[in-house]
């Protein structure tokens, strides 16, 4: 529990402030859903005024049942609006960022140049884009960042409402590919933390359920599977078909079940101009460089990248590219 260790700088920086505001990357999952919500309950508890900013106009399916679920139930505010919550010393105002440390992966840019203070809570590796002057609580072997937020929940025995406790297990459930990655002794001990806690297996299933045609579409990139050196696997859409960046995710978690595949890349359109790449690993490939060098962000197990006014086929020359670098290395 690496966190707990660090729970002084933590003390430090939320006795410190009059507001704070949570944050976590563009494109919410329910890891990052998940952690904003359980900081939430536990500033709340400490009777800390916060707020969560999310910009994202598109949501992943999960994440839309949440929202709408707990509408009402949050402080919930969009960035463009941050001016009239902010404390007026800036120096009491706290931005907490969850679920990421790079600085181009934040829901708000704005934000992030706005507030002084800022706290990064995250399991990803560190990188050349780290946000800087910020105070890093960063625990990479930690499986997702539900599981940290949940320890600091169990530490300072916050209670929390079954709903909250089943919004965090989904979070590990998604970012482990249900207990088969990235998982350790502490991952399954908070999974049976959050079950005392109220938290439905049945619910999480509900959260994760997917739509059947977004299933069949998916089916579709499982079609010409292309391997690199035997154990990389690789695939990629047609370009007149717009996947939702989950779904590639949920690609690359399906090449992982393959015979002597330890990584895989997923490339996709996820809008009109823009391409999606998704990567996964099993540990012992470091996909997390490459995603880097590419402009995106992750760790040696899950990561992701975007790109802008380009074509499929541009972005997976250069993906190639960067696999036959790291792989001559």
């Amino acid at each position: 529990m690496k966190i707990i260790s660090q729970k002084r700088a933590l003390n430090r920086e939320i006795r410190k402030s009059k507001c704070i505001f949570l944050m976590a990357h563009k494109d919410l999952d329910l890891d990052a859903l998940g952690s904003c919500i359980g900081m939430y309950m536990l500033l709340k508890k400490r009777r800390k005024k916060s707020y969560i900013i999310i910009d994202d106009v598109n949501h992943e399916l999960g994440v839309e049942k949440v929202l709408k679920e707990l509408e009402g139930c949050l402080q919930i505010i969009k960035s463009k609006d941050l001016e009239k919550y902010l404390y007026p010393r800036q120096s009491k105002n706290l931005l907490m960022i969850l679920d990421t440390n790079k600085t181009e992966l934040v829901q708000s840019k704005d934000a992030l140049n706005s507030i002084e203070r800022k706290l990064v809570i995250d399991h990803h590796d560190l990188g050349k884009t780290t946000i800087k002057n910020a105070t890093i609580m960063d625990d990479d072997e930690a499986s997702s960042t539900c599981e940290m937020i949940t320890q600091l929940i169990e530490h300072y025995d916050v209670e929390i409402e079954s709903y909250y406790a089943t919004v965090l297990l989904s979070g590990i459930v998604l970012d482990t590919n249900n207990f088969t990655l990235k998982t350790t002794a502490e991952t399954y001990y908070t999974a049976y933390y959050l079950s005392c806690l109220g938290a439905s297996a049945k619910k999480v299933q509900y959260l994760l359920k997917q739509d059947i045609l977004e299933y069949t579409e998916r089916q579709k990139l499982l079609a010409d599977i292309e391997t690199i050196n035997e154990k990389i696997a690789f695939t990629k859409a047609t370009p007149y078909t717009i996947y939702r960046r989950e779904d590639l995710a949920k690609v690359a978690d399906t090449l992982l079940f393959f015979n002597n595949i330890e990584a895989s890349f997923v490339l996709g359109k996820i809008g009109k101009d823009t391409v999606g790449l998704s990567a996964r690993s099993l540990g012992n490939y470091d996909i997390s460089k490459i995603l880097e060098n590419l402009g995106g962000g992750g760790d040696s197990y899950n990561g992701a990248a975007k790109f802008e006014k380009t074509t499929i086929s541009k972005v997976e020359q250069r993906l190639k590219k960067e696999i036959e670098k790291q792989e001559g290395e």
